[in-house]
């Protein structure tokens, strides 16, 4: 497989809408335990921010020279004039309603010889007045994008995301949903949901074989009116549901180091993919790819064009 065989993403555009957070890191040395309790000293060294949630979603697609634009809801505080600084070096174009009762989400993560050692979230549910606004931005955006990425994350971003995908299908946009919780009723409509493993377990129940699991995607899938289902199964890869396939793509990561945000780089981009013309099979062997490139690097982060076509040229 050649370089050639990736589309031109940049007349590709593609609108996220989602829960967004700030991913910081501190790094350091651990030499010692504490004397106040079992646990390790930390000597930070360095720190690091990235965007997270839906805003690694957009950052992953601008990596891959896509046009990306978010909307989404922040605090009105540091973390928030902080994401949107990454999000503008990043390339996104950005509508973050400011919430003043909202803290914008921070995940930080300690970390130790190259070793997670903690997590500190930061978070609360923004205001039902900011999120009608951004349902106004929306009706606004969704025109002048290819394809609609939906990023829930449980942080009540989302709260009318069955307006958002029938406003999106009204316009005739393709609408991809990375959902959460076990409620998919909310979804139906969407052109492609892309739960994980245990996120579909959640919903579907546990299946005895690959036969049992193909009956259980497709049930969901003809129930929810979507045009396919994309299982994102870790070590096992990603498997694909359509009412004319079922597809299987094996998993593309050589080492695994972090999985923390790969789910961000596969639907960034399958709507990517999506938004260049391609079908979702021919998506999702790009994403498998895009993933397997990001769970070997430490973090949230991106596949770089240059890195995504040396990876299919080596598997081809």
């Amino acid at each position: 497989m050649t370089a050639r065989v990736l589309p031109e993403f940049a007349r590709a555009t593609v609108l996220v809408v989602g829960d967004v957070m700030l991913d910081r890191y501190w790094f350091g040395d651990v030499n010692r335990i504490s004397p106040e309790a079992p646990v390790p000293v930390v000597l930070v060294k360095r720190t690091d921010e990235r965007p997270g949630g839906a805003a690694n979603v957009a950052r992953n697609i601008t990596a891959l020279q896509g046009n990306a634009s978010l909307i989404s809801v922040v605090g009105n505080d540091e973390a928030g004039e902080s994401l949107g600084r990454l999000l503008d070096r990043e390339g996104v174009k950005h509508t973050l309603h400011r919430d003043p009762e909202l803290s914008t989400t921070v995940k930080l993560r300690v970390i130790g010889q190259q070793q997670q050692l903690l997590r500190i979230d930061f978070e609360r549910m923004p205001s039902h007045e900011v999120l009608a606004s951004k349902l106004d931005a929306f009706e606004r955006q969704v025109d002048a994008a290819d394809a609609v990425v939906l990023s829930d994350y449980g942080k009540g971003g989302l709260a009318h995301v069955a307006r958002m995908i029938e406003a999106a299908r009204r316009h005739g946009k393709p609408v991809l949903v990375d959902p959460k919780g076990s409620d998919y009723a909310r979804y139906r409509g969407a052109t492609l949901l892309t739960p994980n493993r245990s996120e579909f377990r959640e919903v579907a129940g546990r299946w005895t074989d690959e036969a049992d699991l193909e009956r259980r995607a497709q049930k969901l899938r003809a129930e929810l009116d979507l045009e396919g289902l994309i299982v994102t199964r870790s070590e096992e890869g990603m498997s694909l549901f359509t009412a004319k396939e079922t597809w299987h793509e094996p998993t593309r990561a050589r080492e695994v180091y972090d999985v923390s945000g790969a789910g961000d780089t596969v639907i960034g981009v399958l709507a990517l993919m999506v938004a260049a013309g391609s079908d979702l099979h021919a998506a999702m062997k790009v994403a498998n790819h895009a993933a397997g490139i990001v769970v070997a690097k430490l973090g949230t982060a991106v596949a770089h064009r240059e890195e995504l076509e040396a990876s299919l040229a080596a598997s081809a």
